[in-house]
């Protein structure tokens, strides 16, 4: 057999493929490569997109905002002394985009118009803070970035 330009070629060309297929029947077979959505049930997460923009926008127009901040202890959220404590209601979602195993809910109970989540839930690392709160009868969706150290 004579072994030319053309033939070098198709034999690069399916090396090629042959590396790139190894690679995504790696990846697709083997447990330790996480590929999930972020989200569980995308497509109907996307459809409340448009109520999810409202209640941001409520947010970002109150003139006192409540504050979600890290500090030793851990996360402290913090609402304007304006607001009366027992007609806050909603929940705090702790949100770890590397693993959706440290995810968690906590329900926002305020004493002196705060709540702490302690350190000892958290692990170091990036935390996206989902709050949905409601105060009379208006909804709102306050949404921050924290860095765990």
């Amino acid at each position: 057999m004579k072994f030319n330009w053309g033939t070098g070629i198709v034999i690069a060309f399916a090396l090629f493929m042959t590396f790139i297929l190894y690679f995504v029947f790696e990846v697709q077979s083997n447990s330790k490569y996480d590929n999930d959505l972020v989200v569980e049930e995308y497509y109907k997460h996307d459809t409340h997109f448009q109520e999810e923009m409202a209640r941001i926008q409520n947010a970002h127009d109150l003139q006192h905002k409540p504050s979600i901040k890290y500090t030793e202890d851990g996360v402290a959220v913090t609402f304007p002394a304006g607001f009366e404590s027992d007609k806050v209601k909603g929940n705090i979602l702790l949100y770890r985009p590397s693993n959706k195993k440290f995810d968690f809910n906590t329900q926002i109970a305020l004493s002196n118009s705060s709540i702490l989540i302690p350190q000892k839930k958290l692990i170091k690392g990036r935390w996206d803070v989902n709050m949905e709160w409601q105060y009379e009868g208006k909804k709102y969706l306050t949404k921050e970035v924290i860095y765990v150290n």
